[in-house]
């Protein structure tokens, strides 16, 4: 009976595990949760899971299905990197991003399929297990790897933590800089003389008082609207694009572009795919799991979908505002029309209002380690709690305000952490996955994982390196 409970219970920890795991993307609209407050300050989430491959299926009050799955997955991939689009094709020139965003893609979502293979694994070799997030997937795939392997589990754990906080802090400084530069525009064709620090500084106290809540169903209502909000002001600048004169002919426009430059494409078209740290939970909140990974199933036909709109967005827009094109799309748009700063507006408020849910994510992977190694903060969770999100709302706010350019914060980012998690990582599970069955690494997959690993290196360095330059360049 003992041996029976202890199963029991690990059984539920995994279940809770996979369901916290849900939140840790860039949406937090994987699946419909129920979040309540408990006495030292956590929250309990209320639902029920299924195995990794669903041939067991343990009853659930929302399973998604294929089309929820797909929504959700678009929704997670797409957000202030679309707007990006035009500028990754200024880096990039017309037919070499039009050429290397697919071949990003298809790289990005063979890279997701080693993820959900090393998961599946991993829950298989683990009892009473029913679900691994990203960070514990990498843990679990090199604990049960070769022998001098073991040892790196916890630190390769860290590091995916790491990675994946680094990237929700520069997706959350990334707002306050997207927010700023639009509303900079509408305040100074309005007559309203203020510098843009100050407009930063005006839209700080609104992003810090959703930010403080530390209950989730305060804050996720406002996703939906969100999401509207953004699709509003990519339609309508679109629009505006197509209807302002005729479009510039397209050989006044480069095709491709210098080394330099398309480090900075790299950076940018990463950062927009970036939506690996949703594949597993999402993966496990369908009703049939194996869809999702199927030829004609949710990830490949997202990512085909999510490819197109990137493409058609990037070409319109390079051709459109050619060398001029900004950061954000948005700003490309004459303030002095009435419509356009609406646009601006609607635009900046949709970023505005993903910002909490952003901060929310970055919240859930440094609070649990902050309150098992802290007593005041298991004496006082909540109070604790708040302090650190005020500390880190500041913090994003600094980064942002030192910052001067949007395009070369979303190329940084993009190239430095979105690089590590969508291929070098899922690489070295790989590796470690395959040294463990008896076929072991082929020759093709051998030549394979290595040139997946030397694109990203070689993207790392360079995107990270030119960045830099040009933002110090930008300070000088």
């Amino acid at each position: 009976m003992d041996a029976e409970q202890e199963q029991k219970q690990q059984q539920s920890v995994s279940e809770q595990k996979a369901i916290e795991a849900g939140e840790m993307g860039r949406t937090l609209e994987i699946t419909p949760v129920t979040v309540t407050p408990t006495a030292n300050g956590d929250h309990q989430m209320e639902k029920h899971a299924t195995d990794v491959e669903g041939s067991n299926p343990v009853k659930r009050r929302h399973a998604t299905s294929n089309l929820e799955a797909a929504t959700h997955l678009f929704k997670g991939s797409v957000g202030a990197g679309l707007f990006a689009m035009g500028d990754c094709f200024k880096n990039g020139g017309l037919a070499g991003a039009t050429i290397l965003l697919p071949i990003i893609a298809v790289m990005c979502v063979h890279c997701e399929r080693m993820l959900i293979r090393g998961s599946v694994l991993a829950v298989e070799r683990t009892p009473g297990a029913t679900f691994f997030d990203y960070p514990e997937t990498v843990e679990k795939c090199f604990e049960y790897g070769p022998r001098p392997l073991r040892r790196m589990s916890r630190i390769m754990k860290l590091i995916v933590e790491m990675f994946l906080c680094v990237t929700q802090f520069g997706f959350c400084a990334i707002y306050f800089v997207f927010i700023t530069e639009n509303l900079y525009q509408v305040l100074q064709q309005n007559g309203v003389d203020i510098s843009m620090s100050m407009v930063m500084l005006i839209t700080l106290l609104p992003a810090m008082i959703p930010s403080l809540m530390t209950n989730l169903k305060y804050i996720s209502p406002v996703s939906a609207f969100a999401n509207v909000a953004l699709l509003f002001g990519l339609i309508a600048t679109l629009s505006i694009a197509f209807s302002d004169g005729p479009m510039p002919p397209v050989g006044d426009r480069h095709l491709f572009t210098s080394g330099s430059q398309l480090s900075l494409f790299f950076g940018t078209a990463l950062f927009s795919y970036e939506g690996i740290a949703l594949i597993l939970p999402l993966r496990n909140s369908m009703r049939k799991p194996e869809n999702f990974s199927s030829r004609f199933g949710v990830l490949n036909s997202t990512m085909f979908f999510t490819t197109a709109l990137f493409i058609f967005t990037g070409f319109v827009s390079y051709v459109r505002w050619g060398e001029d094109v900004a950061g954000s799309i948005t700003l490309n748009l004459v303030v002095e029309d009435v419509l356009s700063q609406v646009v601006k507006v609607v635009a900046a408020l949709g970023v505005f209002l993903g910002y909490p849910i952003q901060f929310f994510v970055m919240m859930k992977i440094l609070w649990p380690p902050l309150k098992r190694s802290n007593s005041c903060a298991q004496k006082y969770p909540i109070s604790m709690q708040v302090v650190l999100r005020f500390v880190m709302v500041m913090m994003t706010f600094g980064v942002a305000l030192v910052v001067p350019q949007l395009n070369l914060f979303i190329s940084l980012i993009g190239a430095l952490c979105s690089t590590c998690l969508a291929f070098v990582i899922p690489v070295l599970i790989d590796f470690v996955v395959r040294a463990q069955v008896p076929k072991g690494l082929g020759h093709w997959s051998y030549a394979k994982n290595l040139l997946i690993l030397a694109v990203a290196l070689l993207g790392i360095v360079t995107g990270t390196y030119q960045s830099i330059v040009e933002i110090i360049r930008q300070f000088k």
